[in-house]
């Protein structure tokens, strides 16, 4: 397992590293965002997006429509809020195609406590005003693509 921590001053720091983690995204990945309210989930998948070749203008949280879908250069983006989710099943039972897209889903650690295999984590946390600290885990197919951030 491979770990690695940024620090963002700001709402536009922590766009530029989910662009720069977008711009390496393939389909079939699944990254996994955690952290409380605020803490700039939505954000940093506008940053995925615009990696990923997607309108990030068009990204905002999915709360009231669980999924929202971006097309991006090669690959398709699935945008998951599963706070209102209790379990994996759940993502096919409101129409989530999980198969050939990138898979963003936010509050995933409601869906899995424990990520499942090849997934990357990632855990915003408020570290004081617009501050944020950004961890960083997973496998050893993650580890290469989170050390050129």
């Amino acid at each position: 397992m491979s770990e690695r921590v940024f620090e963002s001053q700001s709402p536009v720091a922590t766009e530029s590293i989910g662009e720069r983690l977008g711009a390496t995204l393939r389909s079939g990945d699944v990254v996994l965002l955690d952290g409380e309210l605020g803490a700039g989930k939505t954000c940093f998948t506008r940053g995925l997006a615009r990696g990923a070749g997607a309108d990030a203008r068009a990204v905002s949280s999915p709360t009231y429509v669980i999924a929202q879908e971006y097309s991006g250069t090669g690959v398709t983006l699935v945008h998951v809020d599963a706070y209102r989710l209790g379990a994996e099943d759940d993502l096919e039972s409101v129409g989530v195609d999980t198969h050939d897209v990138v898979l963003i889903i936010e509050w995933a650690s409601r869906l899995w406590p424990d990520p499942p295999a090849g997934a990357l984590r990632v855990r915003l946390d408020h570290t004081g005003g617009d501050e944020r600290r950004l961890t960083f885990s997973g496998d050893d197919g993650w580890a290469s693509r989170i050390e050129t951030l």
